[in-house]
């Protein structure tokens, strides 16, 4: 009988032997299925690189066509250009031939010009030979050097020139009248009639009117306090006196007097004057005269039928209600100037509307918000270009005084018919000294003249009438001085309407009887 620890030994010794045959037939299996794995796998990869073998070769030829195919077309394309290469040098020298031919003939042509200068140079010697032998010949006949005789010959010729230019000058201006001063005397006298305004009644005081004096005390206050701050505040000066019911409100601007003159009207009416309420009373009128200047220019624009004008233009045209040149007020000037625009532009067969605008804002530079050096013609066509106006109501507004240069039809019309605005009768009040200079002014540039004996300006300067001494001055000469007076007067002077300048020349003869 076995112990039991060798029957354990001997099993343990059994299952370790069946394990290794277990392990090496497993081996074995996994061996061959490995090998057949390895043998699909690279069956597999065989096929995929025939494949991809065949799909290189295939693109290799593709590109291999369009290789040849773009070489193919390159060497097309050579070939045209080196035919036209070849046709180009063909021309150039055929072009050179005929450029050497040409160069050949101009060559030959230069010889045979050569050649001839040379003989027109022995002809032009001969010719001076002759000439100088003919001038002595003439010299000694006459007795006269050719000097002498030239200016001699050139001094007639002068006279006989400036005569038959004088002739021609006047020829011309007869016929100038004979043919427009008709028709522009029909225009401008129907214009003017058809037109009727105020006459000037501006000036630089108002007078404001109280119903008892003892208002005049409240007005100036304690120490004067309230006339102070009243004038620091309009800007005007206030003349508080002895005349009964009355106080002078005095100032150039008439925008300050109608603010100064509201703000009393108001301040008496409410009863309350003292320096507060004079500011806020003040600082309301002021509002309200702003205001009113923008229904000014409203009513305006709309009463002339002028649309489209700028908000600001709309401003200034109101603002002209309360200025004046020369005593005439500036609104109504503008409007009269307007409505002759549009007259005049219509009898001339142009557009009334362009014309009547132009003339509305002819003077707008008078009315400037800023200080400006510019004359106002100047200033208003600026001011009319910055508000998107038309080029030609700019030229108009800005020629209307000649300080520019006029390039549209409707630059004249607003020159005219703001002369005629301006120097009908009743317009304008002239301050007398200016009145008194320009007469002698007048006067003073016919006296400069060589010649002159007398002037006489009539007819309130719109006449100089000229006496010439008759030993002194021709009738071929009388026609010329009476230009240039003209011209002189109109270069150097400023006058409204036109100036007529009559020289008169005659001759007496005076004896005595003994």
């Amino acid at each position: 009988m076995q112990s039991p620890i060798i029957t354990i030994v001997i099993a343990i010794i059994a299952l370790a032997a069946g394990c290794g045959i277990g392990f090496g037939i497993y081996k074995y299996v996994l061996k061959s299925r490995l090998n057949k794995m390895l043998e699909e796998a690279n069956k597999e990869a065989d096929v995929i690189k025939e494949k991809k073998m065949l799909e290189v070769k295939e693109k290799f030829l593709n590109k291999k066509a369009e290789l040849e195919k773009e070489v193919q077309t390159r060497n097309q394309k050579l070939l045209q250009t080196e035919n036209k290469l070849k046709q180009r040098e063909i021309g150039l020298n055929q072009r050179q031939e005929e450029l050497n031919k040409r160069k050949q003939e101009m060559d030959s042509q230069q010889s045979r010009l050569a050649n001839q200068q040379a003989l027109l140079v022995k002809k032009e010697e001969e010719l001076e030979q002759m000439q100088s032998k003919e001038r002595e010949k003439l010299e000694a006949l006459s007795g006269l050097s050719a000097q002498e005789a030239k200016e001699r010959l050139i001094e007639s010729l002068k006279d006989e020139a400036r005569t038959e230019a004088q002739s021609l000058i006047n020829d011309m201006i007869d016929d100038a009248k004979m043919t427009a001063n008709k028709e522009a005397k029909r225009i401008v006298i129907q214009t003017i009639q058809r037109t009727a305004t105020e006459t000037a009644i501006e000036n630089s005081v108002t007078v404001f009117h109280i119903d008892n004096d003892e208002v005049k005390g409240r007005i100036i206050g304690r120490e004067g306090r309230n006339i102070r701050t009243l004038e620091a505040a309009t800007g005007v000066e206030i003349v508080v006196d002895d005349t009964p019911e009355a106080i002078v409100i005095s100032a150039f601007d008439p925008v300050r007097r109608e603010i100064c003159r509201l703000a009393l009207h108001q301040l008496i009416a409410d009863g309350r004057i003292h320096p507060a309420r004079i500011e806020e009373v003040v600082a309301k009128v002021m509002k309200q005269v702003d205001e009113e200047i923008l229904e000014t220019g409203k009513r305006t624009t709309i009463d002339l039928g002028i649309h489209g004008l700028h908000p600001e233009l709309i401003r200034i045209v109101g603002k002209m209600k309360y200025r004046s040149s020369y005593g005439q007020n500036l609104l109504q000037h503008a409007r009269e100037t307007a409505n002759l625009c549009a007259v005049m532009a219509s009898e001339l067969g142009l557009n009334p509307k362009k014309a009547k605008r132009a003339g509305l804002l002819h003077d707008i530079g008078k009315v400037p918000d800023e200080e400006s050096e510019k004359p106002h013609a100047i200033y208003g066509a600026e001011l009319a270009e910055r508000y998107k106006e038309k080029p030609d109501i700019c030229n108009a507004i800005g020629a209307h005084h000649d300080e520019m240069e006029m390039t549209s039809l409707i630059a004249p019309i607003v020159q005219v018919c703001d002369a005629i605005s301006g120097a009908r009768p009743g317009a304008r009040r002239e301050i007398v000294e200016a009145y008194i200079k320009r007469l002698n002014d007048l006067e003073n540039i016919a006296m400069s003249y060589p010649g002159v004996q007398k002037t006489y300006a009539i007819q309130a300067g719109r006449e100089l009438r000229v006496i010439v001494g008759a030993d002194k001055i021709d009738d071929k000469q009388i026609d010329e001085l009476s230009a240039n007076i003209a011209t002189r007067i109109q270069n150097e002077m400023t006058y409204p309407g036109q100036v007529k300048i009559t020289v008169i020349r005659e001759t007496r003869a005076v004896s005595y009887a003994k």
